[in-house]
């Protein structure tokens, strides 16, 4: 008993290091079904879709999400990575473009990398199978990740890493092997309010809940309407893609180390975006936008977004 968990440790240690070596920042695992923290966030994802929070993001409902032994038959662990996508680079000129998108699509470099660690999983624990997930699978990611002890959410709802604050994004590998878990993170927000008091359309209703159809990122990512609400289209302030403020005013990111990989280096035309760009026609968009996160913005959406600000700046 005491050979089996020493090899389970060694295992977990050694697989969390290779997650490491392929890129990620951070890794940890949590066991299936997890602990009563896993319950609480899933009540939380309920409340906030009664109250209609998700708006037009419909796939957020997926009873799936409640339950993560349904992406996998015989799961029984999950590791977590996040992937640092801070560059040295990262600006912003006349139009604002969030950080997260500014490189490669990072759906893909989280896929790839973690594609990678399971090669590793099938040459070191061949009797273990797996599953990859990134954020388009139905799964509680932050609350994961969280059990994992990657960091803690924080009142913007964003997960937050003590070294690393909030610039990662998450990945999933969901596994058959019976490993040992990290501890869970507890929260070291405090008394702190400031991304709450600063968030410009105050989308951040109480804390650690986003009122969707109040924030500048889903309006400018995922809304599909014609126009932008006034209220919204008055605080833009630039964002045409996305927005970082309850980020950028969060202490915990104040000094996060970068990650200068060519994934994450801004593409020089987000960096130098314009009012020219309301020339562009959509092959040029759709050239523009090929390997990167932001194809998911429409090129109507991109014209949308960028005369709403234009109306705005004075």
């Amino acid at each position: 008993m005491v050979d089996n968990f020493k090899n389970k440790k060694e295992i977990s240690k050694k697989l969390k290091e290779r997650a490491i070596f392929e890129g990620f920042t951070i890794s940890g695992i949590a066991s299936i079904p997890g602990s009563s923290r896993i319950k609480m966030r899933t009540r939380a994802l309920e409340r906030w879709l009664s109250n209609n929070y998700h708006a037009e993001m419909k796939w957020m409902e997926a009873e799936r999400r409640k339950n993560i032994s349904s992406l996998l038959d015989n799961a029984k662990s999950v590791l977590c990575v996040g992937f640092n996508y801070k560059n040295s680079q990262n600006h912003n000129s006349y139009f604002k473009v969030g950080k997260f998108s500014q490189g490669e699509d990072y759906h893909k470099v989280i896929y790839k990398k973690l594609k990678n660690v399971g090669k590793w999983i099938n040459q070191e624990v061949p009797d273990c199978n797996w599953k990859i997930c990134v954020d388009t699978s139905p799964l509680l990611e932050k609350a994961w990740a969280e059990e994992s002890g990657l960091g803690w959410i924080g009142k913007n709802s964003n997960l937050i890493n003590k070294k690393n604050g909030s610039w990662f994004t998450l990945g999933f590998l969901i596994l058959t092997k019976d490993l040992v878990p990290d501890k869970p993170h507890q929260s070291l927000c405090g008394k702190c309010d400031i991304c709450i008091d600063l968030c410009p359309t105050k989308a951040i209703v109480e804390p650690f809940v986003i009122q969707s159809d109040l924030c500048i990122a889903y309006h400018t990512i995922e809304s599909r309407e014609k126009t932008i609400p006034k209220k919204i289209e008055e605080n833009l302030n630039g964002w045409v893609a996305g927005c970082d403020i309850c980020q950028d005013v969060c202490p915990w990111n104040k000094a996060v180390p970068y990650n200068n990989t060519s994934e994450t280096t801004p593409k020089n035309w987000i960096q130098n975006l314009n009012i020219e760009s309301l020339n562009w026609d959509d092959d040029t968009w759709k050239k523009n936008l090929k390997g990167t996160t932001l194809k998911r913005i429409k090129p109507w959406m991109w014209r949308r977004n960028i005369e709403a600000n234009l109306r705005n700046k004075g």
